[in-house]
């Protein structure tokens, strides 16, 4: 029986899987790289080991410091979480080998379906041969072999484009799993991501449980799932439960996976299967009633599973909620989350909590927020409704995206395709800011302040400050007035004003705004606002054509024979600079040439940094 677990990863899942052992009377252990050593899964855990590694995105890669710290902490089993070594059997059998219980699949199944392309090869599909592509295969899909997450994923449409998508997308897929093989399938427009969740155990039994819709993607990379996937006739979801069961009776898979499959024309395209927990696994526990890190535990010390998985019950849906910026191309932000809270109604699950930084080295999501409910749309309304009353203050968030995207009609109808966000992207993030958010961030600050001291005799003038919004960038300025009787502002009765609420009667409504101060950040029901001085300070006027680092990071490389003095084109690649592992490329702003070159491969860079500068052609 196990006793003692190591979770080989960090954040959320360490969190999640920490939870469920605490459950069970199971002891945790946690490992840590010097960038995680206050980070929440180490802080939880009964114990927790330093792995030292050459840089924080390389540490848990190291399968063999894993294994020691296991040892070293009188751990008898490892839970390699998700990402990172989940899919590496040749980890699976260092911890098997080191006389410790691995709660996975055995090494041979990962081996059939880590990689994506011997996964295909296994359900009888072929990649295409990237050097016999034609213009008539396109659109295609680059993927990195060896991986998930949207991360070393790139389409293709036109066919002088793919020499340069093959390296981008290995290149991130390599930093991100530490293998930089990739393929290219065809990409299929107007699909719908759905997979199907599986868990077998050493007896025989494989569960089937349900299926899971995973096409509210950007960037390749899940925003929004929910269980059951829409919409499928039955005949079609009982072919995906076959084809899930199948995969996995082929592989003599043991433990939790899940099988991924393109939905289009009524038909089932397999994509892949990926041999361990996915990050959408909540959905799935919501509506059969299960914990799945737990049958994972009992899979692994023997037991057997019921005959019958159980049935399902409701829907459930849930949402990620990333720190990345939309009016900065989604850059993924950096900072101090101060405060994250949701409504108890809905599960939280995340690896951060109030004070905690936001680094550069990991994955930019914050945490999954999960509504269950015996319906639909009852499921929907109750995640849109718990995260617009969320709060969240730190980093500029996809908070709004998300709460916009559960109400969006097409969306509540069901069966929406992997391109709704290419449809409605820049409707669902337009600036929508709330009228009243400067003036109770004036009336917040303007508390407690000598009522003498702001009073003027001549009423023309009023006190005036000045915020801008955020993320639309967006100046307000504010003007309000002290009275005899208090506080006031035109078009509005001040009914109350103290720094944490302000009370608002607008056209005979009473509206109530809870305020919170963070440095210049002031936060208006969890609306971001900075406050900007009254005299600011001189700015340094840049040059013009320079191109600066949207966000901190590692600048990984250069275009080809990139030096000062050549000329470029507007639009073309030049800087591709590493951020919470994803690749992001600087472009040139206009055709011109080079005049200075300040990046290198492996350059540390902070936010508004100075990478280069184009000089424009004045023909």
């Amino acid at each position: 029986m196990i006793t003692s677990v190591l979770v080989a990863n960090r954040g959320e899942i360490a969190c999640r899987v920490f939870r469920t052992c605490a459950e069970l009377g199971i002891r945790t252990v946690a490992v840590y790289s010097d960038a995680d050593e206050d980070a929440l899964h180490a802080r939880v855990a009964d114990a927790a080991v330093r792995l030292p590694g050459a840089s924080p995105a390389e540490t848990y890669l190291r399968g063999d410091l894993i294994v020691k710290a296991a040892l070293a902490a009188g751990a008898d089993a490892v839970h390699p979480g998700y990402g990172f070594l989940s899919e590496n059997a040749d980890f699976a059998r260092a911890v098997a080998d080191a006389g410790l219980t691995w709660i996975g699949p055995p090494p041979e199944a990962i081996e059939a379906m880590a990689s994506k392309t011997r996964a295909k090869e296994l359900m009888g599909v072929e990649p295409l041969k990237t050097g016999d592509i034609t213009a008539g295969d396109l659109p295609v899909l680059v993927k990195a072999a060896a991986g998930g997450g949207g991360r070393g994923m790139r389409v293709v449409r036109e066919l002088a484009d793919l020499d340069e998508q093959l390296a981008a997308a290995g290149a991130e897929a390599l930093s991100a799993f530490g293998d930089g093989e990739v393929f290219v399938e065809p990409y299929i427009e107007g699909g719908r991501h759905v997979e199907v969740q599986v868990m077998a155990d050493a007896h025989g039994t494989v569960w089937a449980l349900g299926t899971r819709d995973c096409s509210l993607q950007r960037r390749h990379q899940k925003v929004i799932e929910e269980a059951p996937a829409p919409g499928l006739a039955p005949e079609l979801e009982a072919s995906l439960r076959e084809m899930a069961v199948r995969a996995a009776r082929a592989t003599d898979y043991r433990g939790a996976g899940t099988v991924e499959f393109l939905v289009a024309d009524g038909k089932a395209h397999f994509l892949e299967m990926n041999t361990r927990l996915q990050v959408e696994h909540p959905v799935t526990e919501a509506v059969f009633g299960v914990d799945l890190v737990a049958l994972q535990l009992r899979v692994a010390e023997g037991e057997p599973l019921d005959e019958e998985p159980p049935t399902v019950r409701g829907h459930s849906v849930e949402a990620r909620l990333y720190a990345e910026d939309p009016a900065a191309g989604w850059a993924p932000q950096t900072g101090t989350l101060h405060r994250l809270s949701v409504p108890s109604a809905v599960r939280l699950d995340t690896g951060f909590t109030d004070g905690d930084p936001i680094g550069v080295h990991y994955d930019a999501m914050l945490a999954k927020v999960v509504a269950h409910a015996p319906t639909r749309a009852e499921a929907l309304r109750k995640l849109a409704g718990a995260l617009e009353r969320a709060v969240v203050h730190g980093p500029v968030t996809n908070r709004e995206l998300l709460v916009r995207s559960l109400r969006h009609p097409e969306f509540t109808a069901g069966g929406a395709d992997t391109g709704f966000y290419d449809r409605h992207l820049a409707a669902l993030t337009a600036p929508d800011p709330d009228p009243y958010a400067p003036l109770v961030a004036a009336l917040a600050d303007a508390h407690g302040r000598s009522r003498f001291g702001g009073w003027r005799n001549v009423a023309s003038q009023p006190q005036v400050k000045h915020y801008r919004t955020e993320p639309d960038g967006t100046e307000h300025e504010v003007r309000y007035r002290h009275t005899r009787d208090g506080l006031a502002a035109d078009g509005v009765r001040v009914v109350r004003a103290t720094p944490a609420l302000v009370v608002l009667e607008v056209d005979g409504v009473v509206r109530k705004f809870d305020v919170a101060v963070h440095g210049e950040r002031v936060y208006v029901n969890g609306a971001a606002l900075t406050a900007l001085p009254r005299l600011p300070e001189p700015v340094a006027r840049q040059e013009s054509g320079s191109l600066l680092a949207p966000m901190p990071g590692t600048v990984v490389r250069l275009a080809e024979g990139l030096a000062e003095g050549v000329t470029v084109a507007a639009g073309q690649p030049l800087i591709w600079l590493e951020a919470m592992k994803m690749e992001h490329r600087i472009t040139a702003p206009a055709s011109g040439t080079l005049t200075a070159l300040h990046a290198a491969p492996g350059r540390q860079v902070e936010v508004g940094a100075l990478l280069a500068v184009v000089q424009e052609d004045q023909s």
